[in-house]
């Protein structure tokens, strides 16, 4: 098959080595489980249990709202304890709400767990329906509502499916163990999608530094003909969707627009694999594999992890901290978030969660920019990121997006080689959350508004209502006045008419 390239890029040593030689394990269940009701893009969902309930294995905790959106379900049985605001895993550690599952130790499933038997007899709106009703969503980490995708096929003309085993962030392997491990059950959940969407084929993408993951997938759909296990260079960010496809197609997608829109869709290895467990065991999205890596770390591994699970526990699994970490990074090093603690659970978008020794973070004092041009060979959006800085530096946020912001998938290539140790990426950042503020901010000021205009316009409504009725009042009066005034005319010309005779 025909490769293409995209530009730019970067090697960084990938630190896989201590955790994909061993199978993946299981862990075992914990004594509490905090599931935030937001874990995906989109509105959080909407709790259907109350403080005290008993809950099973399976369960829903909460229905999603609206389209963009995701449920939730109790990753294993217990009582319902608390249903409040937790720091959510995410670098602000500001509060989420959460709810709070005291586990029973029996890790009962509900009764009604329903599967497919025949799922390509099903049409594309009953498979997204299930998919979506399992709480399934991107497991690379975007956590985009996976049945949203499914459907696209109803709006564009999708003709291929790429399904994504990039996994490029350095320290990162629980793809690589889950495509070794279940790659018949992702092949499974390809298939299914492919008749889902009404794909022609699809593309199986590997990294050439993941040998076994490759062969396995290959094998699994060797004598399927519309599948095909496909190994790529690994260069980092191979992972990103839009480059993914530009090697595997050789198409590009547009400045600001989707695969969807070239034909094109992308979802995750672990998505799959999720896909094939709702439609096949009916089971709903209440657990996911994670790297456990750093230098920080006793034993790493990639363990299976219930949805709702504190950090702390995943790491006491492994042995725990052979020394205190530097950096905790939820993800990869690369792209993934930074947590204050490992006080916050684990969630569906959690990959990795990653304890940095201080030799690993170290971190250079930034220096002036000396105009070398690495960051422009690095960016593989093509952009020009030293540019970008300096107008997000001078708060110029119209000059950075005419240079590209929207393009930029913060994939940190450029701040990885810049020589001045300039934090590039983060000023990117810093642009587009000010300009999403922004663009909130108007949004409000445009949504109060419409509310004065409202306002104003059902004052004057009330007003003219008012003038109306005292206007039907006067004319009421004025004519009740005027009949009075008839009748007693009336009334006189019949009493002169008597008196005359």
């Amino acid at each position: 098959m025909q490769l293409f390239k995209f530009r730019g890029g970067v090697h960084p040593a990938d630190n896989k080595a201590a955790t994909n030689s061993e199978d993946i394990t299981s862990m075992p269940l914990p004594k509490h489980l905090y599931v935030p009701l937001q874990q995906h893009i989109g509105a959080p969902a909407r709790p259907e249990v109350n403080v005290g309930d008993t809950v099973l294995k399976g369960q829903l905790l909460a229905h999603s709202q609206g389209m963009i959106s995701a449920p939730i379900h109790a990753p294993s049985s217990g009582k319902v304890i608390e249903i409040g605001e937790r720091p959510a895993p995410h670098p602000s550690g500001l509060p989420v709400r959460t709810v709070v599952i005291e586990t029973d130790g029996e890790d009962r499933w509900i009764d009604d767990v329903t599967k497919l038997d025949d799922p390509f007899s099903k049409s594309t709106n009953e498979i997204a329906t299930r998919v979506g009703a399992a709480g399934i969503v991107g497991m690379g980490g975007a956590t985009f509502p996976s049945a949203v995708k499914l459907k696209l096929s109803a709006r564009n003309d999708i003709h291929t499916l790429v399904i994504n085993g990039g996994e490029c962030e350095p320290y990162l392997s629980c793809d690589d163990r889950l495509m070794r491990e279940h790659s018949e059950d992702i092949v499974d959940g390809v298939r299914i999608i492919l008749h889902t969407i009404k794909a022609e084929r699809a593309y199986l993408v590997v990294e050439d530094n993941k040998p076994e993951a490759f062969e396995a997938l290959e094998k699994a759909c060797k004598y399927i003909g519309n599948i095909e296990a496909v190994k790529v260079p690994a260069r980092y960010p191979m992972g990103s969707e839009k480059h993914m496809i530009q090697v595997v197609t050789g198409l590009e997608v547009p400045a600001g627009g989707l695969g969807a829109d070239i034909g094109v869709l992308v979802h995750n290895m672990g998505t799959a694999y999720a896909i094939h467990r709702t439609v096949r065991e009916g089971r709903p999205l209440i657990s996911r594999v994670v790297t456990v890596g750093g230098g920080a770390v006793s034993e790493p591994r990639n363990v299976e992890v219930l949805i709702g699970t504190p950090l702390k526990d995943v790491v006491d699994f492994c042995g725990g901290l052979t020394e205190e970490a530097e950096r905790i990074v939820m993800g990869g090093p690369m792209m993934g978030q930074n947590m204050p603690s490992l006080d916050v659970p684990v969630v569906k978008g959690t990959s990795g969660i990653i304890a940095l020794t201080k030799p690993e973070t170290i971190q250079n004092e930034p220096s002036p920019c000396i105009r070398c041009g690495s960051c422009v060979r690095a960016c593989p959006c093509g952009l020009v990121p030293l540019q970008m800085a300096a107008h997000a530096k001078a708060g110029n946020l119209d000059k950075v997006v005419e240079f590209g912001l929207v393009d930029c998938v913060a994939c940190g290539c450029c701040s990885y080689v810049c020589p001045s140790h300039i934090p590039l990426v983060q000023y990117f950042n810093y642009a587009k959350g000010e300009l999403a503020a922004r663009q909130q901010a108007k949004h409000k000021a445009e949504e109060n508004r419409k509310l004065i205009e409202a306002k104003n316009q059902r004052v004057e409504r009330e007003k003219q209502a008012k003038a109306e009725a005292a206007a039907k009042r006067k004319a009421e009066a004025a004519k009740r006045k005027a009949a009075r005034e008839a009748a007693k005319k009336k009334k006189e010309q019949a009493e002169a008419a008597v008196a005359a005779e």
